[in-house]
């Protein structure tokens, strides 16, 4: 029987870091069935990479993330790479009879996803997209009080995830706004987690859409006259002067549900004075539920039920122990913060892997949230609503 749970993490970056820290402080704060080991960290340079290891606790670097997939002492790889590497690795990783991890989206394409899917279901291996907000105590407790019917029937949800950091033309090209490695803009990047959380709070499925995706800036210089910050998966040095901007900067587009409600979806890059500005609003017959990112441990209810006199938006600090994950964490009124939706993410992963029972969200419902996401881009070549598929 495995004493613990061997991890490999491909990607030394922003995500790189986020998931690094949480290994680190699972064990700290969550009583594991199976202990994790941090074996191995890859990324494209070795003294960077090192370094990297060094820091977060790694045992070794590596620049290889084949050869990383096939060792002997990882059961667990963990993929935090630009989206189009995500396919080959995971795939790679299934086949090899690893539990996978990977970030969001979790695919460039609904096919890549459908293929990911496959290969984790035929290797019978856990597998996990990283949609790190709904492991935010209040997102949960949401979730929570709409299935015990707090709010009645969910008739319209309102979904907006506004950042800045493109607004300015001279902020530099990145791999993020190439489409070929990042596969889209603000769509894939922001919208993927809008849709994630439309999907698991109501449990209802998004059946059409129709949308509009726009690019401000069409180009945009290289950092310091140089291509390397493209990704892993393209390796361009050297550029030097401007690079066309092949991802939207905006997406916005409305959505039908299976269940009969509405809903609206906006993200952009652009939206100056917005940081990381991500919020739902859901209106049911009975009462309306609000969060925002930005203040993440409040939770904003309204209840139709209660007296004429009295009703309004009660606010709602989500630090209680009864609160999903706190009781793990700080006492009340001691808030969390960004890195802990990764921390309780990869308990509940650890903890399905010891237990060989499922968890989410997984390949599935990654591959759903790339359905909706593909089917707003047709709707834009198109012009019309388009029906999302349906992935088994």
């Amino acid at each position: 029987m495995a004493s613990s749970i061997r991890v490999g993490l491909i990607g030394n970056r922003f995500m790189g870091k986020a998931h690094s820290n949480a290994y680190v402080k699972v064990g700290k704060f969550f009583d594991l069935s199976l202990p994790s080991e941090m074996k191995a960290v890859c990324g494209l340079d070795q003294n960077e990479v090192d370094a990297f290891a060094k820091r977060f606790g790694w045992e070794r670097g590596e620049v290889d993330w084949e050869k990383l997939v096939a060792a002997d002492d990882i059961d667990l790889v963990d993929v935090c790479t630009p989206g189009d590497t995500h396919a080959p690795i995971a795939i790679a990783a299934a086949k090899a009879g690893k539990h996978v991890f990977c970030e969001k989206p979790l695919a460039n394409s609904l096919e890549d996803a459908k293929q990911m899917l496959a290969a984790a279901r035929a290797a019978k291996v856990r597998h996990m997209v990283n949609f790190c907000y709904r492991r935010a105590p209040a997102v949960s407790l949401a979730k929570q009080m709409i299935a015990d019917g707090a709010i009645g029937e969910v008739r319209q949800y309102r979904a907006t995830y506004l950042q800045d950091w493109l607004a300015d033309p001279c902020a530099p090209m990145s791999w993020r706004l190439v489409k070929k490695v990042a596969g889209s803009g603000a769509h894939g990047d922001l919208n993927a987690h809008a849709i994630d959380l439309a999907r698991y709070l109501t449990g209802d499925e998004i059946t059409e859409v129709v949308g509009e995706l726009k690019t401000f800036v069409k180009e945009r210089p290289w950092p310091d006259g140089s291509g390397s910050g493209v990704g892993a998966s393209t390796a361009e040095t050297g550029k030097k002067g401007m690079g066309e901007v092949t991802v939207d900067d905006a997406a916005i587009f409305l959505a039908r549900f299976a269940g009969g409600a509405i809903g609206t979806f906006e993200a952009t890059r652009m939206a100056t004075g917005r940081k990381n500005y991500n919020r739902f609003e859901i209106s049911g017959s009975r009462g309306s539920l609000a969060w925002n990112f930005e203040d993440m441990n409040v939770l904003e209810y309204y209840s139709a039920d209660d007296p004429a006199d009295r009703r309004g938006f009660r606010q709602i600090l989500a630090t209680e122990a009864v609160h999903p994950y706190v009781s793990a964490w700080w006492p009340p009124g001691h808030i969390l913060g960004y890195e802990h939706g990764f921390v309780n993410g990869v308990y509940d992963l650890l903890q399905a892997i010891a237990s060989g029972g499922e968890v989410t969200p997984d390949f599935r419902d990654g591959a759903q949230c790339v359905a909706v996401l593909d089917a707003v881009v047709a709707s834009t070549e198109s012009g019309s609503w388009q029906k999302v598929e349906h992935v088994d």
